[in-house]
């Protein structure tokens, strides 16, 4: 759990404070002053309990804070909010109940609530930096629940035990140590301040498939009867830094860094690593920067308040203390920092606004000093606390693994992956003719202004697809043997979301007719309707992608009047066609026309028979076969087809 390796911060005099002073009392204090959560949580209960007089409403308030104070550290949410509830209707009289009741609500999930609970104080205590945050991160939280980022966090099982285990950490790619409480760790005595045992430092490794292994103690010196955990290495791997609790009956429990050495597989008994001559100040979660310049940890020494982020140059200890500043560093906590480089720090802050509890932020050093803090968002990040966070570096995607206690109602941390999977963009289409018969081994050639250039080959069934990179322009051409090439544009958009495109090529053929869809005429003449410019100009950027061909342009009428009215009507129409597209640009030189009024009625087409499920492919729409069909709704929808406009392609340069 994150409050094994956290001093508390219980503000003594509030305790000082109380008119019920007693023997039991005073012994649940002592506990609590020491860190003793788990055990003052349970004495402060038994207290609780026997305030039944209306005479006792005060006492009954200032113990149920207390106790609120002790499920806090516990993490243990539910019950803490509970708590400082009965404190407040007791009349418990100091605002920081508000405070910690809003807090446990926000990492409770309860957004809605928590938000109410940080105003209620904020009219109390105007101008708190630390309300106004953590009434920030109460609306924020709602956006960042609704609006879920594309990391996949799942419980890795194999490294979690009934207790808590947590603050893995990577040495190479194939060995990951963690912090742990399950029953089988070295000590015998239970942790007063968790009621577990006390943590030691596990490890897993993988096999030669790359399989993690059963996790099992670090072998050597290291573990003890104390807590140790929180580990980080030098860039070798052979020095181990890690945190270890202060324990004294006559003292609050305090946390120190020590270093460990390896020798082949063992490691050494801790040695403590001097960083200050302060003995009263804890200092934990070391992390080494991945040059091993830096040692970066967390401290409550005096800085922006609570925790803070510090580093120390390890070559230059003396006078290269660091606080990372305001930027970074809150009224609140800032714990388990993970240097994934020189200008990118992760990090645990309840001061920042987030989720609820600690959520993991990244901080991105600019090119003019300052640092770039953002939430993680969820589901890396959730109402309860996250932290703990480390890079499986050998891996193609941002991977690796976090601590949190999110499910579980007893507070207790456990261990999470997660990664961030590739953006998955893919354009699928079809290449067909224009009768929509599939064309197996057409090519399709697809450019991105990204440089990317790819090719591939239409399958069976004329199918085809392509990965595609997010906010690039591309530029498509697919071509077959004995058809008209045909090119496309599109860009795919910049979101960060899978997404799917499709696009399909319908190729003109070099020996058949081929229709032109969506070309009209005003009723009974030739002049071509507004409604047919797309197709006319779908027609000149085919002429223009194709510059080698010449076109006769042919026009047909359904059997309605004479033939030679027919026939000189269709031919005017086919002649406008004409004349459209010389005037858009076409050579003259490239294009004839025809009119054949009624005298070649169309043959249905697969593409047609789907249209028009009355007729089936093969029939011939002539004269006698319409009069023929029983229903007048599809005599006009047989005339309809055979009125058309088409091109046959008549000289290939």
């Amino acid at each position: 759990m994150k409050n094994i390796l956290l001093t508390a911060t219980l503000i003594l005099a509030l305790l000082a404070g109380s008119g019920c002073r007693g023997p039991k009392l005073a012994v649940a204090d002592a506990q609590m002053s020491r860190g003793e959560y788990y055990d003052a949580a349970q004495t402060y209960r038994r207290i609780y309990n026997k305030l039944t007089k209306p005479s006792e409403r005060t006492q009954r308030g200032e113990v149920a804070f207390r106790l609120g104070e002790a499920h806090r550290m516990l993490n243990q949410y539910t019950r803490a909010a509970a708590a400082y509830q009965n404190a407040i209707r007791y009349g418990y009289p100091e605002p920081i109940a508000q405070l910690h009741l809003a807090q446990m609500l926000h990492a409770d999930g309860k957004y809605i609530p928590a938000a109410r609970a940080y105003e209620e104080y904020l009219m109390q205590v105007p101008g708190s930096v630390e309300a106004q945050n953590g009434l920030d991160g109460a609306v924020l939280a709602q956006y960042l629940k609704a609006h879920p980022t594309r990391y996949v966090v799942k419980n890795a099982k194999l490294f979690n035990s009934r207790r808590a285990d947590f603050a893995p950490q990577f040495s190479g790619s194939d060995i990951l140590y963690y912090t742990t409480t399950n029953e089988k760790v070295t000590g015998t005595q239970r942790s007063e301040i968790t009621g577990m045992k006390r943590s030691d430092i596990w490890m897993a490794k993988k096999d030669e498939q790359g399989r993690w292994q059963r996790p099992v103690p670090v072998e050597g010196e290291l573990n003890s009867e104390l807590d140790e955990g929180i580990v980080s290495f030098s860039p070798d791997g052979n020095t181990m830094y890690l945190t270890l609790s202060r324990r004294s009956q006559n003292s609050n429990t305090g946390l120190e860094i020590f270093t460990s050495k390896r020798s082949d597989a063992t490691w050494s008994k801790p040695v403590k690593f001097e960083i200050t001559p302060d003995t009263v100040s804890s200092f934990a979660h070391p992390a080494v920067s991945p040059s091993g310049e830096y040692l970066y940890f967390s401290s409550d020494m005096p800085g922006m308040g609570g925790y803070d982020l510090w580093r120390i140059n390890l070559n230059e200890r003396a006078g290269s203390l660091e606080n990372l500043g305001e930027e970074i560093n809150t009224p609140g906590d800032e714990t388990f920092p993970y240097v994934y480089s020189d200008s990118i720090i992760y990090f645990a802050s309840d001061g920042h606004p987030g989720m609820g509890g600690l959520d993991i932020f990244r901080a991105t050093l600019q090119p003019d000093g300052h640092w770039n803090v953002s939430n993680m968002g969820s589901p890396v990040n959730s109402a309860s606390d996250d932290f703990g966070i480390t890079f499986d570096r050998s891996s193609s995607i941002p991977a690796g693994y976090l601590s949190s206690n999110r499910d579980d109602a007893r507070g207790y941390d456990h261990i999470f992956s997660f990664e961030l999977p590739d953006i998955k963009i893919v354009l699928k289409g079809y290449v067909t003719d224009l009768d929509e018969e599939p064309l197996p081994g057409a090519v399709i050639r697809i450019v991105g202004n990204d440089g990317s250039n790819q090719r591939a080959v239409a399958r069976d069934d004329g199918s085809f697809s392509f990965p595609l990179s997010r906010g690039v322009n591309y530029a498509m051409m697919a071509g077959a043997k004995g058809y008209l090439n045909a090119k496309h544009e599109f860009a795919t958009d910049t979101a960060e979301v899978d997404a799917e495109y499709g696009l399909d090529f319908m190729l003109a053929s070099l020996s058949k007719p081929n229709i032109v869809e969506n070309i009209f005429y005003d009723f009974d003449r030739a002049t071509l309707r507004p409604e047919s410019k797309e197709a006319l100009d779908e027609l000149v950027e085919l002429l223009n992608d194709n510059p080698n061909i010449s076109i006769q342009m042919t026009s047909h009428t359904d059997r309605i009047g004479s033939d030679e009215y027919n026939i000189d009507l269709s031919h005017r129409r086919a002649k406008a066609v004409v004349d459209y597209l010389i005037e858009a640009g076409i050579a003259p030189e490239r294009l004839q026309y025809q009119g054949y009024g009624k005298t070649k009625p169309k043959t249905v087409t697969k593409r047609v028979a789907r249209l028009y499920p009355q007729f089936k492919e093969g029939d011939v729409l002539t004269e006698e076969f319409i009069l023929a069909l029983p229903e007048e709704a599809d005599r006009q929808a047989a005339d309809q087809i055979n009125r058309r406009t088409e091109f046959n392609v008549i000289a290939v340069e």
